[in-house]
């Protein structure tokens, strides 16, 4: 598939580690997923409201949640989270696909949504991805999800295709 980037590339993206306050007062660190326990982001995704989750993604039940993360957490894929206390507030990851470019994805708990962590999440990821040499990064959401789509907006992703029920947005670096 021939996906369409922006012609401006965007500039630099923060790295991991990082501490960020949100807009509730909190201290969030945003870390490499090296540095999370698998155990603390297991516990995360159980937390997950269903309501949230979008093409099936995060699973539910805890063994597909398991497996998923064997998977996401695997050398190929670039994964940060965020941290408050103790407690996995958020998730991202890029995931390679079949032509080179590499697909982002965002889960933040429904107690940590809106105040900012969701920006810090992508802002660092993105840094992470920098570091690692990706240069060409996806998404999709649903049309009607107009937070996510404002804060990928704001991290500089533009639209590159709206014909279904799922905005297509890309960034390049």
């Amino acid at each position: 598939m021939t996906r369409t980037y922006p012609d401006e590339p965007a500039g630099e993206f923060p790295r991991p580690p990082r501490t960020i306050t949100d807009r509730e007062d909190r201290p969030i660190d945003v870390v490499s997923a090296d540095d999370a326990d698998t155990e603390s982001l297991v516990e995360m995704y159980l937390d997950f409201d269903p309501a949230d989750r979008a093409q099936g993604i995060p699973p539910v039940k805890e063994e597909a949640i398991r497996e998923w993360l064997d998977t996401i957490l695997d050398d190929d894929c670039v994964n940060v989270v965020a941290k408050h206390d103790d407690t996995v507030a958020g998730h991202a990851t890029l995931v390679p696909d079949n032509d080179g470019e590499r697909e982002l994805a965002i889960f933040v708990l429904q107690a940590y949504q809106g105040a900012g962590i969701g920006t810090a999440l992508v802002e660092t990821l993105l840094g992470q991805g920098q570091a690692e040499g990706i240069d060409h990064v996806w998404l999709t959401v649903e049309r009607w999800n107009e937070p996510a789509i404002a804060l990928y907006e704001k991290v500089g992703f533009e639209t590159s295709s709206a014909e279904s029920f799922e905005v297509e947005m890309a960034i390049l670096f």
